[in-house]
């Protein structure tokens, strides 16, 4: 079973994020590469204690790097675009 813990991994703090926060009262996080829409959901509502409205998904595949003779590759990863009920906020940085 996965928990809320284990679907939200980070969130995603950046100029977009930061503007789509203070515009659509979106907020962006990186999710499992497993995690689907409705656990994202609970998973938001459960650790933040506010209404979500919507979730959209983006997927994106590793990059492929070299260090070296060596090449690699980066892992895929997920992130997620929460909008939330209006009126409520998720306050990252516990600002006054």
């Amino acid at each position: 079973m996965k928990g809320p813990y284990d679907i939200i991994q980070a969130p995603l703090i950046s100029e977009k994020g930061t503007a789509l926060a203070e515009s659509a009262n979106q907020f962006l996080f990186k999710v499992r590469t497993d995690a689907n829409k409705i656990e994202v959901k609970h998973a938001v509502e459960t650790l933040f204690k506010v209404k979500v409205v919507d979730v959209r998904m983006a997927r994106y595949l590793g990059k492929v790097r070299r260090i070296g003779r060596s090449m690699g590759r980066r892992s895929d990863w997920k992130k997620a675009y929460v909008t939330l009920k209006e009126g409520d906020k998720i306050d990252f940085f516990g600002g006054a």
